[in-house]
């Protein structure tokens, strides 16, 4: 009977030991980095964690649109991961889930690092919860995605032309890309494109640059408590101007007429086979890809060698000109968010890996793995040499840019502009213009009526 006892025994310790065992685990999605560096330091980062509280992290990295769509699956199925953070979570689904009550609160992460943050990302994700009525921080920030133009240094002085050449006011700018560039390059019988400008209904990238355009013009969406302010005096009239300035870009033949077809990488691909002078883009990915193919091993001396010319020397990283009304163009910044779920099985140790990761140790190493293509949402981050050393022009640009302030979308106001988005409202009414010859005001009225039908559902 003793050693049934002690048997038993044994067996009910085996048994509550490995229930605990099993308890100490979280699941955590990631979108798979486009660099290597990235995935290490969020390797790294795991590795510590685990180091130091002993709960395994069951990693798993999908591609950008696939963390989407297996996220939105795993939530609806009420089996989400502990914590999730996708490239377009913020563009998609971020405020949804908040106001859904599908994420959660995770104040308690947040307050005790809200000073290492830099001003403006952390509103974005202080989120309404429809089911409570109340406002709290829903997700936390991760890293920062600017609109930046980039242009080829040798096309343009194979046009004739000078940097110093370049127009700062808004109209000169396109004109001189437009027309003097393009057309000196076209009269030395090159078939080149002043502008790779994304005019496309399916490109995210349209969503972003128009909302430059938008920004230019001092176009108001909506208020700071997510109302629609679009369909009110100057701001309905600026939306039209916004929008007859972006179509007329491809319609006067300084962009590709394929861009109104483009997905997100054409103009990445146009730029980069130079069959356009300037492009603008919502990262430094054009740059990136160019200093990426200059570390590679398996890249030829001579490959490597083209890559650090054309990063160093041939391709430009800029702002946006100023506003037709000379003022300076803001910065449009989207803020890439984390999240631990409502239906998470670990929560606890889900807050203890989100914050452990959120620190600077660990923030800083995974921003700059993505070499400059997402920029730092901390205040030491954007002070380290990786950014400030000097020797890089192209994340010099980007730090000038993010501290001459930036603006966010109108989805972080109200979530449903989020559906605006998935429907591309904005570049379906640049496309009439372009493509149909509506008329721009026709093209804003139909825009915000369709605006508002989104908003009352």
């Amino acid at each position: 009977m003793k050693r049934a006892l002690a048997l038993a025994l044994a067996s009910a310790v085996a048994f509550g030991a490995a229930t605990a065992q099993a308890q100490e685990k979280i699941t955590v999605w990631f979108t798979k980095a486009f660099y290597p560096s990235e995935d290490k330091a969020l390797q790294d980062a795991i590795a510590k964690f685990k180091a130091k509280t002993g709960v395994d992290v069951e990693l798993s990295l999908f591609s950008p649109e696939d963390i989407v769509t297996k996220s939105v699956s795993a939530v609806e199925a009420g089996t989400p991961p502990d914590v999730g953070f996708g490239l377009t979570y913020d563009f998609r689904v971020t405020g949804k889930w908040a106001f859904e009550g599908k994420l959660e609160d995770i104040t308690d992460v947040i307050e005790p690092l809200k000073a290492q943050y830099l001003e403006g990302p952390l509103s974005t994700t202080f989120l309404m919860n429809g089911k409570t009525g109340k406002k709290a921080y829903y997700a936390a920030p991760v890293e920062l995605q600017l609109m930046h133009i980039n242009y080829w240094v040798d096309m343009l002085q194979d046009a004739g032309f000078q940097e110093s050449d370049v127009p700062e006011d808004w109209k000169g700018f396109w004109d001189f890309w437009c027309d003097k560039v393009q057309g000196a390059l076209r009269k030395k019988g090159q078939r080149v494109f002043g502008v790779g400008h994304p005019a496309s209904i399916q490109a995210s990238d349209t969503v972003y640059s128009f909302h430059m355009y938008m920004n230019a013009y001092n176009v108001k969406v909506v208020d700071d408590d997510g109302k629609l302010l679009l369909d009110q005096g100057d701001n309905k009239a600026n939306f039209a101007k916004a929008i007859g300035d972006y179509a007329s870009v491809v319609s006067r033949g300084c962009s590709p007429a394929s861009s109104v077809n483009w997905g997100d990488v054409d103009n990445n691909l146009n730029f980069a086979n130079k069959t356009t002078v300037l492009t603008h883009n919502a990262t430094i990915s054009i740059a990136a890809a160019q200093m990426d193919a200059m570390n590679k091993a398996e890249n030829t001396a001579e490959q490597r060698a083209t890559a650090k010319t054309n990063y160093f020397e041939k391709i430009r990283t800029r702002a946006f000109p100023n506003k037709p009304d000379g003022g300076k163009t803001p910065q449009l910044a989207a803020v890439k968010t984390a999240v631990i779920f409502a239906d998470a099985k670990n929560k606890k140790r889900a807050k203890e890996f989100l914050a452990f990761f959120l620190t600077e140790e660990n923030l800083q190493p995974y921003v700059e793995g993505s070499l400059g293509r997402w920029v730092p949402v901390t205040k030491k981050a954007i002070e380290a040499p990786f950014w400030t050393d000097g020797k890089d022009p192209h994340r010099a640009q980007v730090i000038k840019q993010l501290n001459e302030g930036t603006v966010y979308f109108p989805f972080t106001k109200n979530w449903k502009f989020t559906v605006v988005n998935a429907e591309n409202v904005w570049g379906r009414a640049t496309a009439r213009v372009a493509k149909e010859g509506v008329k721009p005001d026709v093209a804003a009225e139909d825009a915000i009526k369709r605006i508002k039908e989104i908003l009352a559902q």
